[in-house]
């Protein structure tokens, strides 16, 4: 079974509704949190673990 097909996509908070640069985040699946580009949704996703993810939310929020 594709994971993805259970995935409950959001936008990023942080991206724009201008059309630009935008991802979308899925962190409803056990043990990962995927990542994809919201203007290519099938070019392929980024998966993290839970830990790995907050780590990089928090050194964005960051900068």
């Amino acid at each position: 079974m594709d994971v993805t097909t259970s995935a409950r996509w959001r936008t990023a908070t942080r991206s724009s509704n201008n059309g630009g640069n935008c991802v979308e985040v899925a962190d409803n699946l056990p043990g990962r949190v995927l990542v994809r580009d919201s203007k290519d949704r099938t070019g392929g996703t980024l998966t993290f673990s839970p830990a790995a993810w907050r780590v990089f939310v928090a050194a964005t929020r960051a900068l």
